[in-house]
């Protein structure tokens, strides 16, 4: 498996599902047995009917303007890393979610382990000095 190659297919497919609300498609990137961690304090999601039902959960008020993911950065072990931001509004409200997510890839390319920290503010904005989102 190339690392580098299944993390721009992960960022892409991401980007264009979140951008869509297209839960089947992200789904596909996944192992069945994955285990998936949003924010350090919450419990993690395990497999994929855990990890479809938070991001249903994740789309429910969001009405999605525009996404970006960052080309990832590419370590060992089957490890990727991306940044994102995501303009959206929430019951009505403008808001920005920008954040990063930490990929490991299994040896079929599919995501077995990934872990988002993320931030949101009210209003539209770039995340100030990122270099990584164009």
């Amino acid at each position: 498996m190339d690392t580098g190659r299944a993390a721009r297919h992960f960022v892409r497919v991401w980007e264009r599902a979140w951008a869509d609300h297209d839960v089947e498609a992200i789904l596909e990137l996944y192992a069945a047995d994955c285990v998936h961690r949003s924010m350090p304090f919450r419990e993690p999601h395990r497999g994929r009917d855990e990890l479809a039902a938070y991001v249903r959960w994740s789309f429910a008020a969001e009405h999605t303007i525009d996404v970006r993911f960052s080309e990832p950065v590419v370590g060992q072990d089957g490890l990727a890393v991306a940044e994102f931001r995501v303009l959206a509004e929430e019951d009505g409200q403008p808001t920005t979610l920008a954040g990063c997510v930490f990929v490991r890839f299994g040896a079929d390319g599919l995501a077995v382990e990934t872990r988002d920290y993320w931030h949101t503010l009210e209003g539209h904005q770039e995340p100030a000095g990122s270099r990584f989102l164009t």
